[in-house]
């Protein structure tokens, strides 16, 4: 298939990264020359220098024939043209925009994006997927990572293991005798900073970070069974009240269940916007790192504290205090991943990366077959693939015993028809049934291959 990616910052790196290495025809394109040279010189892909949105650029792209445009540049409103050039000009038949002002996005303004209109065909608001990952982060505050799978049946959870563990040292297979009926399945683990997929016979140690499927009426157990304890989420203290934290607020502000919530936002002008698009959240104009100020929010008796403005280094360091006063959960947002080391010496509880959620976000759009959902895990280093599997899937009447997965990839839940189960080695496959896979960056082009699944179009 023949992509052309528009962009080549961190989402566009990234989204190459993972095409290419599927044997892609990918080129990125990039007015910057240094980009373009940086993922032509670490990946295999096609570059070109220049405006996305000139018809030219795009022509010398390979628009006559490409299968897709992602445009996933800095402006809004270049991502747009793009696709309006992409397909008025070479009639491109897939069209996915990353768009970030929230005027774009409001809903009473979608028929922008019909065909006749403005054509395109998938819509991607960060600070939206950002907001979904902090409410996940929300939902499980033991875990420093979280997603939903089957319909919000099953969930990925991500536990750093404390001394405390009380699975520490046992084998895994241990493990599944011991809570024969717990529904959940070790999926990743990270250890020394490297990330694999374990086997029957391994351990867990203290500083390890497993990922854990579980189906969500475990979850409570699981927990447990890991050593953490679940709090229920009634105070919560929100750092940066711009797009994101708005989001965030208002998503509080409609659960059923009362949850209080203070925003501080340092500009003056984001503050009242905030206070006037809320209506029950009490919003605080001044430095998040204040300590007077922390305390007029309540962060000392809230259950937990979410630092979602647009540095880094101040949300790092508004969790870390935030921690100080007494806060029992932090998350920070973070979108350089080379500070991610740093979040457990600090100790901070969780972060979000947006980058990564909204690579996972456009993989979801893209793949093709029956792929119901994909995440990515870490910095690209993994992926979980939720797919229902074909009647043309290798996998389809085989148990999974029988079956030849690659050493980096782990089978983490089933559903067959409205139950989801737990896979274990004599467990059938059949068609119609809907998995979700852990695979490892390298082995995903081998799960496609055995899902029947390709970034072929419809």
């Amino acid at each position: 298939m023949k992509v052309i990616i528009c962009g080549a910052g961190q989402v566009g790196w990234q989204i190459a990264r993972h095409l290419s290495g599927e044997r892609n025809d990918v080129t990125v394109v990039d007015n910057d020359p240094d980009l373009v040279r940086r993922a032509t010189d670490t990946l295999d892909v096609q570059g070109v220098a220049g405006f996305a949105s000139y018809p030219d650029v795009l022509d010398r792209a390979g628009a006559r024939d490409a299968d897709m445009v992602i445009a996933a540049t800095y402006s809004d409103e270049v991502n747009m043209v793009t696709c309006q050039v992409a397909h008025s000009v070479f009639g491109v038949n897939r069209k996915i925009a990353r768009l970030r002002s929230q005027s774009y996005l409001t809903a009473i303004y979608s028929d922008l994006y019909r065909r006749d209109h403005m054509p395109i065909d998938v819509v991607i608001s960060p600070e939206k997927e950002v907001a979904a990952a902090a409410l996940q982060r929300l939902s499980a505050p033991a875990s420093f990572d979280t997603e939903m799978f089957m319909d919000g049946q099953a969930q990925l959870l991500g536990i750093s293991l404390d001394a405390d563990c009380p699975v520490l040292n046992t084998p895994l297979r241990q493990l599944t005798d011991l809570f024969s009926t717990l529904r959940v399945v070790v999926v990743g683990v990270r250890r020394e900073g490297t990330l694999f997929a374990p086997e029957a016979s391994d351990q867990l140690f203290e500083g390890d970070d497993a990922y854990v499927f579980a189906h969500v009426d475990d979850v409570p157990r699981t927990m447990e069974v890991f050593g953490k304890t679940m709090r229920k989420q009634e105070r919560v203290v929100l750092v940066g009240g711009g797009n994101v934290g708005l989001t965030v607020a208002r998503a509080l502000e409609q659960r059923a269940s009362r949850v209080r919530a203070k925003v501080i936002e340092r500009n003056r002008r984001c503050a009242e916007l905030a206070a006037e698009g809320l209506e029950r959240t009490i919003v605080l104009n001044g430095d998040g790192l204040d300590v007077n100020l922390l305390a007029e929010a309540g962060v000392s008796r809230a259950d937990a504290m979410l630092a979602v403005t647009d540095d880094d280094k101040t949300n790092m360091l508004a969790a870390v205090r935030a921690k100080a006063e007494g806060c029992p959960y932090a998350i920070a947002l973070i979108n350089d991943p080379t500070l991610v080391p740093m979040m457990g010496p600090l100790g901070i509880d969780a972060y979000i990366n947006p980058r990564a959620t909204t690579v996972s976000s456009i993989l979801r759009h893209i793949r093709h077959g029956r792929v119901r959902s994909v995440y990515s895990i870490g910095d690209a280093d993994a992926e979980v693939i939720e797919a229902e599997v074909l009647s043309t899937s290798p996998l389809a009447g085989k148990k999974i015993n029988e079956i030849d997965f690659p050493e980096g990839v782990l089978v983490g839940a089933i559903r067959k028809g409205t139950d989801v189960i737990r896979p274990v080695g004599n467990t059938r496959i059949d068609e119609g049934d809907v998995v979700a896979i852990f695979a490892l960056a390298t082995d995903v082009p081998e799960v496609e291959r055995l899902m029947q699944v390709s970034i072929d179009f419809f």
